[in-house]
């Protein structure tokens, strides 16, 4: 048996056990009120996953002004296989002028994930029913300026780089026109090289991946960051139900590829590359986590055995 034939029946096999077990994926959404992120779940799952907030009041508006971690999960499945996906919203990020809380808030909630399995890696005895809520991925939702990142998506993405896989995304896309969206597309990935801001950039090996992985992982690079619409209005048109946003110009097509890349994201989340991003959040993020703590810990016992040496 050649060595394709064997890799091909692997992934039957499995397929096959993760469509009876199911899977778990946990993805946080985070950027600045107003750029339509809870909109954007409620599409990604096709469920009411985050009900509207109301703001009809000023006092209602300006209630949260510190970053509410909100997991909430919902039961679906992708391609035949059961997904168990949990997603996290962070209300309140980046609505105060020194942002520095947010940002602590969420990396200390990202690394506790972390410090709960290595806690339970350590067990003499494993619990069975622990479960893993690691964020697989973030998507950061960059506001539609036409111009290029702010100092907050930098400084958000460079700290939070280093321990999750951000996917930076254009919320609202709608409301640039296709040359002026192309334009800050390529601004920001500029941004992002200049800055060295590590993101999620579809990786591939030229010398074990195939062609066609190949050839997705580049087309998939060359559509960061993902222009995304949401909208939970479905409307008939020529004679078929789409979700969209209506203009009085016409319509924008929530999943049509010609529109905004919002399917071809939602396809390589939870389906093409869901299993990539878990392992490079298991493999490389948990690992280098793991090892930069417990050298951390390390470090303290020898000072603390070296305090207690007798003086010579």
């Amino acid at each position: 048996m050649d060595g394709a034939v064997r890799a091909a029946l692997l992934a039957n096999n499995v397929r096959r056990k993760n469509a009876k077990k199911g899977l778990s994926f946990t993805v946080m959404c985070v950027g600045s009120s107003g750029l339509g992120k809870s909109t954007f779940v409620n599409t990604l799952c096709e469920s009411n996953v985050f009900p509207k907030k109301d703001t009809s009041s000023p006092e209602k508006a300006a209630v949260e002004k510190t970053v509410a971690i909100t997991p909430v999960t919902v039961e679906m499945e992708e391609d035949g296989v059961k997904l168990s996906l949990t997603i996290i919203d962070t209300p309140g990020f980046g609505d105060n002028i020194n942002n520095e809380a947010s940002f602590a808030d969420i990396l200390t909630y990202i690394e506790k994930q972390y410090d709960d399995i290595l806690a339970e890696e350590s067990r003499i005895k494993r619990n069975p029913k622990f479960q893993d809520h690691r964020v697989h991925a973030l998507l950061y939702f960059i506001t539609p300026t036409g111009h290029s990142l702010r100092e907050l998506d930098i400084e958000f993405m460079k700290k939070l780089g280093a321990r999750v896989n951000v996917i930076p995304v254009i919320a609202k896309s709608d409301t640039m026109v296709p040359s002026e969206l192309t334009a800050f597309k390529k601004r920001v990935m500029e941004d992002i090289a200049n800055y060295k801001i590590p993101i999620y950039y579809f990786p591939y090996d030229d010398e074990e991946d195939d062609e066609e992985t190949i050839e997705e992982n580049n087309e998939l690079r060359a559509m960061l960051p993902f222009a995304v619409v949401g909208s939970e209005e479905e409307v008939i048109l020529n004679g078929r139900r789409v979700r969209c946003r209506q203009y009085p110009w016409g319509v924008v097509e929530v999943d049509n590829s010609r529109h905004c890349d919002f399917s071809k994201l939602r396809y390589m989340l939870l389906s093409s590359h869901l299993h990539s991003l878990k392992e490079i959040t298991d493999d490389d993020l948990y690992e280098k986590y793991r090892t930069e703590k417990l050298s951390r810990e390390g470090a303290v016992d020898e000072d603390d055995d070296d305090e207690e040496q007798p003086a010579a």
